[in-house]
């Protein structure tokens, strides 16, 4: 009896000196949690959403910006197409950045539906814009350590002719589904994609084209059937996502207008961007810098490779399935890239 008490006292002893077991957490765990956390963060309260103040030539205005996640060396500033379209159109990177832990902020250039949307004509200039970026760069404290610019289409434009002349702050450079020069652009849309649509198609949209009657219901509905389901994204009309609908409700026409032209067709009139062409200034860019091109762009992919070449430190990335919206159309080969990319530059393996 003796012996078994003296037994189980020292079990006791034992038992009694062990602290409670806890599940320790793992340095995945740890870094989720740092990612998602906004406690130090001045836009906790807004959940991310800050306003940003802009100097313009015709007065001050403030645009719309949104962070999400947290990563001192992974920081995407994303620059929408249009003009004058909005952030809507990457909500898809929801489902890829966040469990990368990379940092992505949406951003509504001025103009557009989220920001305030001066009527000033003046204002929507393309060194104006680079202006704008360059002002939400300081504002949202992205510096060479972290800051990777991504423009597509028109933020496209944006972000080559941001690198132009500020490179020094970006850490890496992403072009997405934008080549750059315009005048080649309308030549690949009016000899190489226009004779691949049906010929009554093509004969119904150019009569229109030609009495630059735009707004007419019949030649939206021919382009937007037959040329954007197969060169802006490869679905059915009424199979494409809510957030690009938004974006195209939420559209500025004077914007648009103003730089694009009314055409639906390709850049045309006087429009403001009718002639821009930076092909031979890409070799000043020296940052790291993606270009991504599809198969069935309304953007030639092989003078999407070219860029990547012309570049002093460039890579391509081919999207088979995608269209001008590839992060929608051809989402797995998109968003494997552009993250491998990002990746790559940022533990020095570019």
């Amino acid at each position: 009896m003796m012996k078994r008490l003296i037994l189980l006292c020292a079990l006791a002893g034992i038992f009694s000196c062990q602290s409670p077991t806890t599940p320790t957490a793992s340095k995945e765990d740890s870094s989720a949690a740092d990612y998602l956390d906004s406690s130090q963060r001045d836009d906790q309260a807004m959940g991310g959403i800050k306003m940003i103040p802009i100097s313009t030539p015709k007065g001050e205005f403030k645009v719309w910006t949104k962070r999400v996640g947290n990563n001192p060396t992974m920081k995407v500033l994303l620059l929408h197409g249009g003009p004058g379209m909005t952030h809507e159109i990457y909500e898809c990177f929801d489902g890829y950045f966040p469990q990368e832990q990379i940092e992505y902020y949406y951003y509504d250039q001025l103009g557009s539906y989220y920001s305030d949307q001066p009527d000033d004509l003046s204002l929507w200039e393309t060194a104006r814009f680079v202006e704008e970026v360059e002002q939400v760069r300081i504002a949202l404290g992205l510096d060479k350590d972290n800051f990777y610019l991504y423009g597509q289409s028109w933020g496209g434009i944006l972000a080559m002719e941001y690198a132009l002349k500020y490179q020094e702050n970006l850490k890496g450079l992403v072009i997405s589904n934008m080549v750059p020069s315009i005048p080649d652009y309308m030549a690949y849309s009016d000899n190489v994609l226009a004779p691949k649509l049906p010929p009554d198609v093509l004969e119904e949209i150019m009569f229109y084209e030609n009495k630059e009657d735009y707004s007419n219901e019949r030649y939206l509905e021919l382009v937007v059937n037959h040329y954007y389901t197969r060169h802006i994204i490869r679905m059915p009309v009424d199979e494409w996502p809510d957030p690009i609908n938004r974006g195209f409700k939420h559209l500025n026409p004077d914007v648009y207008v103003t730089m694009q032209g009314p055409s639906e067709f390709g850049v045309k009139g006087d429009a403001r961007l009718k002639d821009w062409d930076v092909k031979d200034q890409l070799h000043k860019i020296t940052v790291p810098t993606l270009s991504i091109g599809a198969e069935y762009d309304t953007m030639d992919p092989k003078a999407m490779e070219a860029l990547a070449g012309s570049v002093k430190n460039g890579r391509y990335l081919h999207c088979p399935n995608g269209s001008h919206l590839s992060q929608f159309d051809d989402q797995e080969n998109f968003f494997a890239g552009l993250i491998k990319f990002i990746k790559d530059v940022d533990q020095g393996k570019f």
